[in-house]
This record gives C-alpha cells, structure tokens and sequence, in this order.
C-alpha cells in the first residue's frame, strides 16, 4: 500500500509532496486492439444486411441479383429482343450495386477482411462522404473493366472485391510512410491514417510498394479470390474487375485526399521507416 501514513518521515520519494496526498500513479490510455471507423462499420452492416436476401425464396432472390447484378450482356445493342430485368435503369446502377451482393457468407467474409485494415485508414483519412464516394466509383471502375473483357457475358458478376482493390491501392499511397500504419514506427490509428501521402512517382519508386503490388496482381491473376459469377456453371474470377478497382483507386487516390502530400526530399525523408542508426 502506497500512503503517506506508512510512508518513512525522511524518504526521499516523498519530499516535496503534501504529507496528506497521496502518491497517483497514472497510466497511459490504451487504444482498444480493433477500432473501426464509422464509416467503416457502417459500410460493412450495409453488406450484411443486403445479404440476408440469401433468405428469399429462390425465385425472388435470383430477380435481385439479376436487377442489381453487373451484366456485360445487358449493355449488348445487337440483342433487342433480350429481357433482362432491371430495364434501362439497371443499366446506371448496376455499375455500383452489384458491389454490395454476395454470392454466399465466405465471400463476403473475405472481402471485409482485406478491408478492415485498408479500409479503416481510408474511412478515417477521407471521412465517410469521401470514402462512401470513393467505393462507388472505384466499384463502377471494376464493372467498366468486366464489361471491356466480358462484352457478351450472360452471368451477373457481384461482390466487392473491386472496392476493396481500390482501398487496398489509395493505401498503399501512405501505408508505408513513417508513422503510417505499415510502418515500424506505426502512431497511434488516427494519426497513422493521416500522414502525408507520398506522390505516385515517388510511391512507384518505393521496393515496398512495388513489392506489394507484385504480390497483388499474383494473387489476383493466378487465384483470383473475389468477385464472382453466381449460376454454378458459370462461376469464375472477375480478376478483370480487380485489376479495375484497384488502378482506379491508385490513380484516382489524390482527388479525394483531403491531406496535403508532400513533394521532393520531403516525401524521401518522410518516407524512412528506421531511424538512423549508428
């Protein structure tokens, strides 16, 4: 027990000290293990909410994924006797909506996995309008990339995995700078999520980034884990799509960042991750 009644009347500990306070030890605030921005969470509880359509009657449940699904077919002017439901509005949504439909809860399950620790730095540098904003049109990259590759495809193609290639790719844009949240010096969630971005030559000039960006395409090209077609014939890999998402969110990432980047020998020596050493 820490008190001044205990306490010797000459210890040195305690000079300078009211005889009648006692001694407060205090201990710095631990930030929680997992803390996910609002945005984030919100997003997220979206994807599984829209998934309980896996609950519909068959019949209902594939007319939702052919209204919201992207279908390269539905874009086919030679074919003006098709009838694909949705008519011409599906037309403009699908480019997003198919983003939010998954095919079943493992496929949902990984891609809010790889979006947890990009998409967290991303909701909490850009805010929730800009990151909202930013998976719409990174998503409508991927469907205009499907739609180049698969012209006459009949198969919805559905799932984020071209959103949470575009946050995966605006990430890398800082995740490694000093004090990022890839870094060895790492700041706490907020501040990590905010450091200036390095700019897009310089960030191509990093082994780092090129390293992950050798391990990406790998992955997506020879496992292509993500997007999916739905009819169990058809199924495949929309790694197209991947591809779509993830350049738009590299190239399109300064739009909208609202943190100033930094240029020249600033963005080198910012970029450092070790302190110098002896």
């Amino acid at each position: 027990m820490d008190s001044p009644h205990n306490s010797p009347p000459h210890d040195s500990s305690q000079q300078g000290l009211p005889q009648d306070v006692p001694a407060v030890h205090e201990e710095a605030p631990r930030e929680p293990i997992l803390t996910l921005p609002f945005a984030l969470t919100a997003y997220i509880v979206l994807l599984a909410v829209i998934h309980l359509r896996m609950l519909l009657p068959p019949e209902l449940e594939n007319w939702t994924i052919d209204v919201f699904g992207f279908i390269p077919k539905r874009y086919d002017s030679s074919l003006l006797n098709l009838q694909i439901p949705g008519g011409a509005g599906a037309k403009v949504w699908s480019f997003v909506t198919y983003s939010l439909l998954h095919a079943n809860l493992t496929h949902l399950a990984f891609n809010v996995l790889w979006l947890l620790p990009f998409g967290s730095a991303l909701a909490r540098r850009f805010g929730a309008v800009r990151f909202f904003l930013f998976l719409a049109v990174t998503a409508a990259a991927g469907a205009l990339a499907h739609l180049v590759t698969h012209e006459h495809a009949v198969a919805p193609m559905i799932g984020a995995s071209a959103s949470v290639s575009g946050a995966m790719a605006a990430a890398i844009r800082f995740a490694f700078v000093r004090g990022s949240f890839l870094s060895f010096s790492r700041s706490d969630a907020d501040t990590a999520a905010k450091v200036p971005a390095l700019p897009l030559s310089r960030a191509l000039r990093d082994g780092r980034v090129v390293g992950f960006l050798a391990v990406w395409f790998g992955v997506n090209i020879i496992f292509g884990v993500g997007a999916i077609g739905v009819d169990a014939e058809t199924t495949s890999v929309a790694w197209q799509a991947h591809i779509g998402g993830f350049f738009a969110g590299l190239l399109l990432f300064a739009l909208f960042d609202p943190v100033p980047r930094i240029r020249g020998d600033a963005a080198d020596a910012s970029s450092q991750d070790v302190s110098d050493r002896i």
